[in-house]
């Protein structure tokens, strides 16, 4: 071990919440019990084409914040979640987070849904000098802000990384992917992505037979699926975000039509699950509510208490996985901070993840890295029987599980 590692080593782990208690050893702090809720604000797609995505996030956050207060808060204050809908639109993010901080005089930020409302967030967060943790930025490099830290583990060029991920599970089937096509939301992160995938495929000699951009919040996929049928590629890469995948689905499934293989960037996961014509379909993922991804900080936890909660609430799919996961990992590395810096300061806070690790559900997450963002922790999921499991790579498929080829 590098004299580098062992300091860090030395500086040791925070533990993440989700019904763990902290690790033992660290610091009491003389803030009185008794004080006035800490305030966190944010916004969630609460309607709106991302909706279905946007309550999986609110009822992560809930299960952490309601487990969080059972403990005794943090910093021996209470936590209270401010939480405002912003339609899914990054304008409608932009102006409540300016209310958040200015009018609501919340004392902390938590990032909102999606690419674009996560730039626009992070925009007031930078102006106002304030800690801004997110969960689902797609595109690390539209994130300079130094004090922005990602939950999700995406490395910091995904536009190469993530597609990798996918030729390389495909390519170990007995009878690999020749042609693709690539059809996406222009939805920001997906459109680069798409971009960065096309890149990847012609490296790996695959032919392209179709390349097809269409406006985020599309709802008539009719003529894209029909033009899909027409190139009928080994695979289906597509930029989906939230209930376009459904929308997809649907048109090809009336066209009588069932991609070789298919691939969904973003999609939502309980909708997508249950079609009728999902069985093989793959997506990205950092965490399922399967074996190895339960022995994480606070998993086993997370998943019982999101899975009983969700159930409740009638999602279409109540199962914990990477959208719900990190929401949770993005408040467990809130936690970390305020407890590391020993004090509600945005600064004291930031530089304290940027010099450490911080256990979470989704694994140890760093943030050493360009756009804080660390290594590349991807892995690709696939429908199997109505469920998500997790095949590549191979070592966290869970013990009976395998890699269905359509």
């Amino acid at each position: 071990m590098t004299e580098s590692a062992l300091n860090k080593d030395r500086r040791g782990f925070i533990l993440g919440a989700g019904g763990l208690m902290l690790a033992a050893g660290l610091p009491a702090f003389s803030q009185p019990a008794a004080g006035a809720p800490i305030r966190v604000g944010g916004t969630l797609p609460l309607t709106g084409p991302l909706a279905s995505v946007g309550m999986i996030h609110k009822i992560a956050g809930e299960v952490f914040v309601d487990d969080l207060n059972k403990r005794g808060g943090l910093l021996g204050r209470k936590l209270e979640r401010v939480l405002l809908d912003d339609q899914s639109q990054p304008a409608n993010a932009r102006t409540l987070y300016e209310r958040l901080i200015t009018s609501d005089k919340v004392d902390l930020l938590m990032g909102p849904y999606g690419t674009s409302a996560i730039i626009a967030a992070m925009g007031v967060a930078q102006r106002f000098n304030k800690l801004f943790i997110q969960s689902s930025l797609g595109d690390p490099s539209l994130a300079p802000y130094e004090m922005q830290f990602p939950a999700l583990p995406l490395g910091p060029d995904p536009r190469i990384a993530d597609t990798e991920i996918v030729l390389a599970a495909y390519a170990s089937l007995p009878s690999p992917p020749k042609t693709i096509a690539f059809v996406t939301s222009k939805f920001p992160s997906a459109l680069d992505l798409a971009k960065g995938g096309q890149e990847v495929a012609d490296k790996h000699g695959m032919k392209a037979v179709l390349s097809l951009e269409y406006e985020f919040g599309t709802r008539d996929f009719g003529g894209i699926a029909a033009r899909i049928k027409d190139a009928n590629p080994d695979l289906l890469w597509s930029g989906a975000i939230g209930m376009e995948a459904v929308q997809l689905l649907d048109a090809m499934k009336r066209l009588d039509y069932l991609p070789k293989r298919h691939f969904y960037l973003f999609p939502a996961p309980g909708p997508t699950a249950a079609h009728p014509n999902a069985n093989g379909l793959t997506s990205l993922t950092w965490f399922e509510d399967h074996e190895p991804f339960r022995h994480n900080a606070g998993a086993s936890e997370f998943v019982e208490a999101y899975t009983q909660r969700a159930t409740a609430a009638g999602l279409a799919y109540p199962r914990a996985e990477y959208q719900a996961a990190a929401e949770f990992a993005a408040w467990q590395m809130l936690e970390a901070a305020a407890i590391g810096a020993g004090r509600l300061d945005d600064k004291a806070m930031a530089a304290w993840l940027k010099a450490n690790l911080v256990k979470t559900v989704l694994g140890t997450r760093s943030f050493e890295g360009k756009f804080n963002s660390s290594a590349p922790d991807t892995k690709l999921k696939q429908v199997q029987e109505g469920k998500w499991v997790t095949v590549w790579p191979s070592k966290f498929r869970p013990r009976l599980g395998g890699f269905i080829s359509q």
